[in-house]
């Protein structure tokens, strides 16, 4: 049997409730997501739309054993890529690093010793990995920063895509998720295809990367005038739907992995 997610939010729960959790090997989850344009055709809230929906679907099928809580989806994120265009809400790196660093702080005060980050926004996970170390040092918490679009495997797709390298920003893979999750949020009128700007400038260059091995510092403006990069016109549910499953059964392997795993083999009952 595997959890409710309702039953595994943290916020719905009394304090003394949260106090007779076992902490000794209890996960809690703090999904970030983003506001920010996402083209003419997707909303704003993609990013956190899909993150939330990922977290509590990868809680559905963990197994009732694992001890794994969740907190709420904070909806702002790093966002000053997407700055200027209009409904981008934007942390700063400082204020961002902040309330990372703060929610580290209560969820050990509240007893627990382990913390996962789980971030939807492709322009945050440097930071979360940067903080999570610094809770780390903080707090004695055991922090993991996941961003669920490195599982192995995810998304899962087909046919393969040769772009998908550059479907960067509210195009195939983002657009299939919102039709999966949230079908009436997207504006199937206005999906063009976007701009592979990126592609024509890197697949030539030998060493340079817009992300991974030798990164670029881009701003959307520099890649997609639109706010696309990449091609939506191939979405579908169905597509959406593949991968989120994808997805979410990794995060769940992940979290499970998680629950058992100690620095400190005498915390662990070793």
């Amino acid at each position: 049997m595997n959890h409710d997610p309702v039953a595994r939010r943290l916020e719905r729960l009394a304090s003394p409730d949260v106090g007779a959790i076992d902490k000794s090997d209890a996960l809690v989850l703090q999904p970030i997501g983003a506001i920010e344009q996402h083209g003419p055709h997707l909303p704003c809230a993609t990013d956190t739309l899909v993150v939330d929906h990922l977290t509590d679907r990868a809680l559905s099928v963990t197994p009732e054993a694992v001890n794994v809580w969740r907190l709420p989806v904070l909806s702002y994120g790093k966002s000053s890529e997407h700055i200027g265009y209009p409904g981008t809400i934007s942390l700063s790196t400082e204020t961002l690093l902040a309330v990372c660093r703060d929610v580290g702080r209560s969820v050990a005060a509240s007893g627990f010793r382990k913390l996962a980050f789980v971030n939807g926004h492709g322009g945050q996970p440097q930071l979360l990995e940067v903080v999570a170390r610094d809770i780390r040092e903080e707090t004695d918490l055991q922090v993991f920063p996941l961003f669920p679009y490195r599982l192995p495997g995810a998304p899962s797709d087909a046919p393969p895509d040769p772009d998908r390298a550059y479907d960067l920003h509210a195009g195939r893979g983002e657009t299939s998720s919102v039709l999966a999750i949230a079908p009436e949020l997207v504006r199937t009128d206005r999906i063009t295809v976007g701009s592979m700007r990126a592609r024509d400038l890197y697949e030539p260059r030998a060493h340079l990367t817009l992300e991974g091995a030798l990164p670029t510092a881009w701003l959307t403006r520099d890649l997609a005038p639109t706010g696309v990069l990449g091609d939506p016109t191939g979405a579908s549910a169905e597509r959406g739907e593949r991968a989120l499953t994808a997805i979410a059964d990794g995060l769940a392997a992940v979290f499970e992995e998680i629950c058992g795993f100690e620095f400190d083999e005498e915390a662990a009952g070793a």
